[in-house]
């Protein structure tokens, strides 16, 4: 696989087969998303190729016929085809680095539609492979990927020892004779081992993960809220805009894949924590759902999810099933969820959005729509956020002797101080706050002292 970044202009076509069982809706949106996701990679898809089929060519996906078409178009053939009538089609015929495939093929599928068009080929999981690793920004989602990749690449090293010849078969004995391990047998042994050490690694990055966020779970009283949702719906832009932070904002699949963990801005008491996590695509490879466990336990760690779903993308049921299924499958389908239907900005007019809203909000009782580039929208969330933690809030008296003084600091930081006296001995404290806040409270002032509790506090 030869891509570069930074070369230009690279083009490709895509080869899909529809099954009696996927409707058209279902495949030209499957199709939308490969163009999509090449897009990211800075291909342009110049044309599609079409086949409807009972089931996949056991041999080389395509059948024959296809195939045939294919390759004269990458040949730049000149036998009468649909393509040769149309001016702009003709102008990249012969001119195609890729064959981008919207399915997972295997191997032997991969080489033979290869050899059969004359072109690499790339199946969908091996675009969205590249994606990642291209976008990997921190050691731990750099192991990650590279362990999504390695194992993708294991079981085609066979093929492609067929395609290099007998000099990719032979063994590694003296002279390519006698007993040792053929190149491909060294390879895959090699990737093992490499596999090994990267997830041991991992492991290492992952305890260290949970002890940071357990102390500073415990050290700030924070809640946590996370951002779950569909590629590309604006989770990233909803994070900046309610947080503040200057987070990644682009308009690609997969811009974000390393966990980003920021304060609600304003701050609120109790003090919330918004993090952000990669986002989830019509059959994600099962490798990279695995591979990236330790950044989707973010979610698991939540005590709120915010759904985010792009309201504009008429296929956005499909999406939001796809994001329960990944939640499901990581278990965190049961942890208390809050639907966000965002983008309404580019639904249409403002008829078009009332009308879209309505029926959103009768669909989804409970739910947000909004857009993340409207303040007035996210302040309305950041409310509705915030009231759905305040739900659990307790009113306290607290006394600060003169001589703990440090430690009105934290009260004001991790309560909201409804009332403050002065008398000779100390002050007293009215405040409301998370019922451990307000005892780590108690204890680092008076470990013999108890809060009064006034009352329960209910929004």
């Amino acid at each position: 696989m030869q891509l570069d970044p930074k070369e230009s202009p690279q083009y490709a076509i895509v080869a899909a087969v529809q099954l009696p069982s996927v409707s058209d809706a279902e495949f030209n949106a499957s199709l939308s998303e490969l163009r999509e996701l090449a897009k990211t990679l800075g291909i342009t898809v110049v044309h599609t190729f079409m086949q409807k089929r009972s089931s996949f060519d056991t041999t080389s996906y395509l059948g024959n016929g296809k195939c045939e078409e294919v390759k004269r178009y990458i040949d730049n053939d000149p036998v009468m085809d649909a393509w040769q009538t149309d001016a702009k089609l003709l102008e990249y015929a012969g001119k195609i680095d890729f064959v981008l495939v919207d399915h997972d093929i295997s191997p032997s599928q991969a080489r033979n539609l290869e050899l059969a068009v004359g072109c690499e080929v790339m199946d969908r999981t091996m675009v969205i492979l590249e994606i990642f690793h291209r976008n990997a920004r921190s050691h731990a989602a750099k192991a990650q990927v590279e362990i999504a990749r390695l194992g993708y690449m294991a079981p085609r090293l066979r093929e492609a020892a067929k395609l290099a010849g007998p000099q990719g078969r032979q063994r590694s004995g003296v002279g390519g004779r006698g007993a040792g391990e053929s190149g491909t047998e060294l390879d895959k042994r090699k990737i093992r081992d490499r596999i090994a050490e990267l997830k041991k690694d991992i492991t290492a990055m992952e305890a260290d993960r949970v002890i940071q966020r357990s102390r500073r779970q415990e050290r700030q009283g924070l809640a946590c809220v996370t951002l779950v949702g569909y590629t590309n719906a604006g989770k990233s832009t909803l994070m900046r805009a309610l947080t503040g932070s200057e987070v990644l904002v682009a308009n690609k699949l997969f811009a974000t894949l390393d966990t980003t963990v920021r304060v609600l801005y304003p701050e609120s008491v109790p003090r919330i924590l918004v993090s952000d996590t990669v986002g989830f695509i019509k059959n994600l490879p099962h490798g990279l759902v695995a591979s990236f466990k330790s950044t989707l336990d973010e979610a698991l760690d939540a005590s709120l999810l915010l759904h985010v779903i792009d309201a504009s993308d008429p296929g956005f049921e499909r999406q939001l099933a796809v994001t329960d299924e990944v939640l499901a499958d990581i278990g965190a389908q049961d942890l208390p969820r809050l639907r966000i239907f965002n983008k309404i900005d580019h639904v249409g007019d403002d008829a078009a959005q009332a009308s879209c809203r309505a029926a959103l909000t009768e669909k989804y009782p409970g739910c947000v729509v909004m857009s993340a580039r409207r303040p007035d929208d996210v302040a309305a969330l950041r409310l509705a956020i915030i009231a759905m933690f305040q739900g659990e809030l307790i009113e306290a008296e607290l006394f600060l002797p003169w001589s703990a003084q440090q430690v009105r600091g934290q009260i004001y930081t991790n309560c909201a101080v409804l009332a403050e006296r002065s008398e000779e001995d100390g002050t007293y404290f009215t405040v409301r706050g998370e019922p451990a806040a307000i005892q780590a409270l108690r204890e680092q002032i008076d470990p013999a002292m108890k809060p009064v509790i006034l009352e329960d506090w209910e929004k």
